[in-house]
């Protein structure tokens, strides 16, 4: 049952991931990190899988290094600032509950990873 259930997570958490690219302030790295430990607890075919996807270079990356480097980092966050600030006052239309959401989403996502996300050094 906790089998099913890891599966479950981890195929949730891969779905977010892919939102997490193109949603504004909804990160992508801890999704796909999450998913990669469900994976690995429960099933080695779908673990295989994520890796040899298009995310498998990041997760690699970041167990080879225990983290992102600060150029990951700002290039992260620097793409969520653009997307929020495309989304809320190019695309949402003005009066809209979500140009008050977006921001704050944004703003949650971008603090995530600066500061939950660790520190990695760069390959030598």
């Amino acid at each position: 049952m906790q089998r099913c259930l890891y599966i479950a997570a981890g195929l949730l958490c891969v779905g977010l991931g892919a939102l997490g690219v193109v949603v504004p302030g909804l990160p992508t790295t801890p999704f796909l990190l999450l998913a990669s430990w469900l994976f690995f607890r429960s099933s080695p075919r779908l673990q295989q899988w994520l890796l040899a996807s298009w995310p498998g270079k990041y997760i690699r990356s970041y167990h080879r290094r225990c983290g992102m480097t600060v150029a990951q980092k700002a290039g992260a966050v620097g793409m969520m600032v653009a997307m929020v600030l495309i989304s809320t006052f190019l695309l949402i239309p003005e009066g809209s509950v979500a140009r008050i959401i977006v921001p704050i989403a944004g703003a949650v996502g971008g603090l995530t990873v600066v500061f939950a996300v660790p520190n990695a050094k760069e390959d030598e």
